[in-house]
């Protein structure tokens, strides 16, 4: 059985929004490609970090949600590690309840974007 996983990663504030889209694919493709299933992402835009990290105040985020084994977590950041864009990512196992969660705000969002 696979296990359910969900990483957030930011890259640096300089990029434009194609480099910004071609990262994000990339690492997408790491995980579709070690065998992993994309269930959903999500694009948070430009946002101030908490503190600076390498001189930077702001960075994009970026969230995906996918199924995989657990060797691709590893796989997955050590690619982010190789990728000078990235200045920080955290990737977590979900059991049932952070899974049955996302689930939930992932469909309260999109009621949301519906209405708008």
């Amino acid at each position: 059985m696979l296990n359910k996983y969900e990483t957030v990663f930011i890259t640096t504030p300089v990029l434009s929004d194609v480099q910004v889209k071609e990262t994000v694919e990339k690492f997408k493709a790491v995980i579709t490609e070690n065998g992993g299933n994309i269930e959903h992402e999500e694009a948070w835009g430009l946002r101030k970090l908490a503190y600076p990290i390498q001189k930077k105040t702001t960075g994009f985020y970026h969230l995906l949600q996918f199924e995989a084994e657990g060797s691709l977590v590893e796989t997955l950041e050590t690619a982010y590690r190789r990728d000078e864009k990235v200045i920080r990512f955290l990737t977590f196992k979900l059991d049932k309840y952070a899974y049955e969660y996302a689930l939930k705000r992932r469909t309260k969002n999109q009621v949301k974007q519906e209405e708008k």
